[in-house]
């Protein structure tokens, strides 16, 4: 801390936790996914990181129709691509769940590898379509600049936008979870599955949708993606690890777990990456999550269910 003002360490502190809070929004909403498919199906999808690219890829793709063909909606684009990685991560996602994981329920581990497999294959789908070097959407001219609170402090404007997009995602998805009939499926499905069956829910059709929505969201944090990175056929697998280790920290079917873990393990990297290493950083924020886990085998909040 020596060279370092009061006040330096203060517009430090505020910054660096910003630059968390932008982290912290991209892995709430990749958490979010996959707290719905790991946390309420029970599958280890390794490929989750990969619909994140695939958000990441549409609005790459969105920027470069609109700049070309229809240059006059650039300041317009943005909002409507981020319902077209959605869409396309959803739609995606009912086809693998359809084609590959549905024969894979209640066997963990051949969800692992097959999934991991589906990575590596989606990887090489990118860097064949796109190409190995990572890629950049023109953002519209309303995400570009800074907010200055104060002389010494910049928070980025795109960083706010994203935040935005995270709790708008989190409260739609707290609301479908808990607020609507299909919720209320997904959560009986969760609890007991043979006795939703027998009641009338075709659990088939909820397990399709809710892996399809997670993948869905997934797409959203790779739109958000795109405003604080650029693309690259891995740029999704560099976040699954730290998507996990949120999902299981924040205990894996609690939504309110999954936000409280993406905040605390995003604003401990962020700040400690500062003053060490980025490794080393990672290293310190993984010894504390797993000093605790030792403690809280189950996470921060766990649910209650019935198998």
């Amino acid at each position: 801390m020596d060279g370092y003002s009061l006040t330096d360490l203060w517009s430090i502190l505020v910054m660096q936790g910003f630059s968390g809070l932008s982290l912290f929004s991209v892995l709430l909403l990749m958490a979010l996914g996959l707290a719905i498919i790991f946390g309420q199906m029970g599958v280890i999808n390794m490929a989750h990181g990969e619909f994140m690219t695939i958000g990441a890829y549409t609005i790459y793709l969105c920027s470069k129709i609109t700049e070309q063909y229809f240059p006059a909606l650039m300041p317009y684009y943005f909002v409507i691509a981020i319902f077209a990685a959605f869409a396309i991560a959803f739609a995606i996602g009912y086809l693998v769940e359809f084609s590959l994981i549905r024969h894979l329920y209640k066997r963990p581990l051949d969800t692992l590898l097959a999934t991991w497999g589906l990575s590596l294959i989606m990887q090489q789908i990118f860097r064949s379509t796109f190409g190995a070097r990572e890629v950049s959407a023109t953002l519209p001219d309303w995400l570009m600049g800074s907010w200055k609170p104060t002389p010494d402090i910049d928070i980025p404007l795109n960083g706010l936008f994203v935040m935005g997009i995270s709790i708008i995602v989190t409260i739609a998805v707290v609301l479908f979870l808990y607020r609507t009939s299909w919720g209320l499926k997904v959560r009986a499905t969760t609890q007991n599955r043979v006795m939703a069956g027998a009641v009338g829910i075709n659990t088939k059709k909820v397990d399709r949708i809710t892996f399809a929505v997670g993948c869905g969201i997934a797409g959203i944090a790779g739109a958000s993606f795109t405003t604080i990175a650029s693309t690259g056929p891995t740029s999704g697998s560099l976040y699954i690890v730290d998507t996990f280790l949120v999902v299981v920290f924040g205990g894996a079917s609690s939504v309110v777990g999954t936000v409280l873990s993406a905040f605390s393990i995003a604003q401990a990297q962020s700040i400690l990456t500062f003053f060490m290493t980025e490794a080393m950083g990672k290293v310190v924020t993984l010894m504390a999550i797993i000093v605790i886990l030792m403690l809280r085998p189950e996470g921060l909040f766990t649910s209650k269910v019935r198998r």
